[in-house]
């Protein structure tokens, strides 16, 4: 943990009730201040890459708080950091590893599996993680929340097949309470949806999110609701994250989580096991352990097939099999995500 009143300044624990908005706007941008918080400031001229990589540094300072001070190797700090890595070129890597852009059926709605359907919602996020298989895509012309989600909510009616709405950016929860209600209103209207699912990272980037005005709209939604959260590394889950998912617990959420297998920063059984348990001390299930998607940028994240299924073998014998994630790889086209 970051110690030392100038840190302390920069990343002090907030209350549950402070207001999530000034928070993120005063989310660390600068790579020389993340490192310098951190006491790492000498490994600006071999970390951080000479040339823009396209996808800027956006972490909160709470986030940053959960960081280890001085050590280069931090499993969260390697999740946000840009690297000079990100710059070469991969075999295999392009710009929509998991075919998004071909399943999009109108603004803002990603169809590509029976009953479901994806709504970009936003393209923004509380944090920038450096593996993010969306760092490329065309957020200013695909956001299913403009012009007050019109587009994507005639999508949705105009299809009786779809019974389930899954949220997800971007970060959805990046909108106000206001604008999400206002899409829950119109869906509210569609007979055919029977449960609304949102994939978010907020209630680990930045706990406070998770407010009174957002467990009233949950708790008034008229189907059942399953929040997927993002979690790698048992680090990120502090007392800020015990009590917003215990909020969201609350409000009636179903609480899931999904995390990325990332070399070097959750790639053993201890990190893996340790994740899943933390993970039940909040009410959450392991729900998919992704290989990482071939994006751009992601390649010194990889960890090859063979290692992943190794992994999950081990944890089969020291876990009981509800705290086991599935391991998935997400490939284009398929009718789902495909088991390893």
């Amino acid at each position: 943990m970051i110690t030392g009143n100038a840190a302390a300044a920069h990343t002090r624990a907030e209350p549950a009730t402070a207001d999530w908005r000034r928070l993120w706007r005063e989310a660390v941008t600068d790579p020389g201040e993340l490192l310098a918080l951190l006491d790492l400031d000498h490994l600006a001229a071999t970390v951080l890459p000479r040339l823009d990589t396209g996808f800027a540094l956006r972490v909160p300072r709470g986030f940053v708080a959960r960081m280890r001070r001085g050590d280069a190797t931090d499993p969260l700090l390697l999740q946000v950091l840009p690297q000079a890595a990100e710059l070469e070129d991969a075999p295999g890597f392009g710009l929509d590893a998991v075919g998004d852009l071909a399943a999009r059926a109108a603004r803002g709605v990603l169809h590509k599996y029976h009953g479901r359907a994806l709504l970009v919602a936003t393209g923004s996020c509380a944090v920038n993680c450096r593996y993010c298989f969306r760092r490329h895509f065309p957020y200013a012309e695909e956001t299913a929340a403009a012009n007050g989600w019109r587009e994507a909510v005639e999508h949705l009616a105009g299809d009786a097949t779809i019974e389930e709405v899954i949220l997800s950016g971007g970060d959805p929860l990046s909108l106000s309470t206001a604008k999400l209600a206002e899409l829950g209103d119109a869906l509210a209207a569609i007979p055919h949806i029977r449960r609304l699912r949102i994939h978010t990272r907020l209630p680990v980037a930045l706990p406070e999110r998770i407010d009174t005005e957002f467990g009233a709209w949950l708790r008034s939604l008229p189907w059942p609701v399953a929040i997927v959260l993002h979690a790698n590394h048992a680090n990120e889950i502090d007392a800020g994250v015990v009590a917003a998912c215990a909020r969201l617990r609350e409000a009636g959420a179903t609480l899931l989580n999904q995390s990325v297998l990332l070399r070097a920063i959750n790639d053993s059984v201890d990190a893996l096991t340790d994740l899943s348990g933390r993970l039940f001390e909040c009410g959450v299930l392991p729900y998919y352990l992704h290989q990482l998607d071939r994006v751009a940028g992601t390649a010194h994240f990889a960890i090859d097939d063979d290692a992943a299924r190794a992994l999950i073998d081990i944890l089969r014998v020291r876990l009981p099999g509800y705290l086991v994630p599935r391991l998935v790889r997400e490939v284009a086209h398929e009718a789902h995500k495909l088991p390893l």
